[in-house]
């Protein structure tokens, strides 16, 4: 059997990656914390579970569902326009997703032929690159740096790649940089895609995982960005609803409309019951939402605090579940996190998994409660190695 050229293109899974570790790592009796992977281990709020329980146990809800409700659709503008002010149209403006990573996957062939260049981010989630490379695409990477707030510089993209990009892909609150970006950023980012004629593709998913009263914004707040781009939102991780594989896409009705068409093709829509969950979260009691940031919140602070203690500088992010921390050793990012795991068990992902910029980091996620974060920085500490 021979793979075809596309997925020969791809390099191996990180998250596959290094859930075979973290076996391997238990198989050999390691007792280990893994902060590798970002899988919310929160539940939904009581009131999802139940609209997803009453509806999962009505004997019409297995039929195929084809195309996302219009209630879904409604009930994401709904948001939308408290949230941020944003006024969609649900019929032309909004389409479901079984989850943005699939959304995601599915718009690069969409909008991209064989050939076209996509720029993106560097360090990115994986698939902002692996999605235009099976789609024929050419990659131009914008490469986020720690002296630009981990912004792309606009102006640092050749104008014959300008010239040829078709897709430029945002995200902010930024996994796994766990950087933001402000309004007059995204401003800045809809002139340059009207003077180049680009689609602007925005992945939001970690909108809601914000902390000290930060609030970040919507990239379809910017004036005219509508006009160019459309924004990604998930129930992953606002709603803890990660499992379910709900999402939803936002914005320009043409590229909306092209979604919509390719997903007729692949497709038979999200499960009737996690539709209706998805719209319980989206118009319901959104104080879970707020009590999800600062369950967060405490966890990032306990282990910020645990780690620079340990004599580990890492910074205090504003959003996300993830820590984007340098590496505190003169080594590569991939093998501090092999040292990391062998000699205290904790497990988290070396940068250069998302790219080549992102060599001299790792990732830590804050998928455990406090007192497993505080072990797992009791443990970093008793190593010693980071105090020389």
């Amino acid at each position: 059997m021979r793979k075809s050229s596309r997925l020969e293109a791809l390099c191996q899974g990180i998250f596959g990656e290094m859930n075979a570790r973290a076996q391997n790592a238990r198989d050999r009796g390691i007792d280990l914390i893994d902060l590798s992977i970002g899988s919310p281990d929160l539940p939904p709020a009581p009131h999802i579970r139940s609209r997803l329980s009453e509806m999962a146990a009505a004997a019409g809800s297995y039929r195929y569902t084809v195309t996302s409700l219009p209630s879904l659709h409604r009930a994401a503008a709904s948001w939308y326009l408290k949230r941020f002010g944003v006024q969609l149209d649900p019929k032309a403006e909004v389409v479901g997703l079984l989850g943005s990573q699939d959304g995601l996957a599915h718009l690069f062939l969409a909008l991209l032929d064989p050939g076209d260049v996509a720029l993106v981010p560097d360090p990115g989630y994986p698939i902002y690159s692996a999605g235009p490379v099976l789609a024929g695409a050419q990659l131009h990477r914008m490469p986020l740096l720690g002296e630009n707030d981990f912004l792309p510089q606009l102006d640092k993209i050749p104008s014959e790649i300008a010239g040829k990009a078709r897709v430029m892909l945002l995200n902010y609150p930024s996994n796994p940089l766990a950087a933001i970006a402000s309004r007059e950023f995204f401003e800045e980012v809809v002139a340059f895609a009207k003077a180049h004629d680009i689609v602007v593709v925005h992945d939001a998913a970690y909108s809601e995982l914000c902390f000290d009263g930060y609030r970040p914004p919507s990239f379809l707040e910017a004036p005219g960005a509508i006009e160019v781009g459309i924004e990604f939102n998930s129930l992953s991780k606002a709603f803890n609803m990660a499992g379910c594989r709900a999402g939803y896409a936002v914005g320009n009705s043409d590229v909306i409309a092209a979604l919509a068409e390719i997903k007729s093709h692949v497709d038979f829509g999200i499960f009737l019951p996690i539709q209706e969950a998805a719209v319980a979260a989206l118009t319901g009691p959104q104080d879970c939402v707020q009590e999800m940031a600062l369950t967060y919140q405490r966890r990032r602070d306990v282990l910020v605090k645990g780690l620079r203690k340990a004599g580990w500088n890492l910074p205090s992010p504003k959003a996300t579940m993830f820590v984007w921390a340098p590496v505190p050793l003169p080594m590569k990012s991939r093998d501090f996190a092999l040292e990391l795991l062998e000699n205290t068990g904790v497990m988290v992902t070396f940068g250069s998994a998302f790219g080549e910029w992102g060599e001299g980091y790792v990732r830590i996620a804050l998928v455990e409660p406090e007192e497993v974060l505080q072990e797992a920085a009791s443990r970093i500490a008793r190593w010693g190695i980071l105090r020389g």
